[in-house]
């Protein structure tokens, strides 16, 4: 387990500079209250016309055949650290209002209910890393999705663990300083590409 804080250059809460996405998860479980806290968290996030086009398929290894089926949505290179952690999380958008119009917003509103539950999870000091690679189109099929609604990414959940029990490659990347773009590289003013006056400082 290891604390990697942001090395921000302007003020930030302690929760943000904590939070970050290990892969090292250990095998303690974690406790009912606490995931449906982040659940709770994740409910009262913002959303465009109050939508909340969020829905979450919980599987932890209190049901083995669950956990199972949700990290074989994975891809093997994923599946090979995510299987230590004690709870999976597949969060999917609801893509198509009542209406039938296209949210162009749902994965946004998405992400900001994972938020919350992220900073959730770190205020209790459990830890989330999302996934990127996994098998949409099979997680549909497995779970029997909507067609108005995408699988949108896969949550690891649960207490940080030890680098050293990672691979070797991974252990690295899982040691290294976090790293982020500086703000002149993305916040404007005038036009695109003009960095803001709010920089000059």
């Amino acid at each position: 387990m290891t604390d990697k804080l942001a090395l921000n250059e302007h003020p930030i809460h302690d929760i943000i500079r904590s939070r970050w996405s290990p892969r090292a998860f250990d095998a303690r479980p974690v406790e009912q209250e606490k995931l449906l806290s982040l659940l709770e968290a994740a409910r009262w996030a913002p959303s465009s016309y109050n939508y909340q086009p969020w829905s979450f398929i919980v599987a932890t290894k209190d049901d083995p055949l669950e956990y199972s089926r949700l990290l074989s949505t994975l891809v093997e290179f994923n599946q090979g650290w995510a299987k230590n952690a004690p709870v999976l999380i597949l969060a999917v958008a609801r893509v198509r209002a009542d209406d039938g119009k296209t949210n162009r917003h749902a994965f946004h509103d998405v992400g900001l209910a994972i938020e919350n539950l992220v900073i959730q999870a770190t205020a209790l000091g459990l830890s989330v890393h999302q996934i990127a690679g996994f098998n949409a189109d099979g997680a549909r099929e497995l779970y029997q999705i909507p067609e108005d609604y995408e699988a949108v990414t896969v949550l690891t959940v649960g207490y940080p663990g030890d680098p050293q029990s990672l691979p070797d490659g991974l252990r690295e990347r899982e040691l290294a300083p976090r790293v982020r773009k500086p703000l002149k590289e993305f916040v404007f003013t005038g036009q695109w590409g003009s960095v803001s006056p709010l920089l000059n400082v």
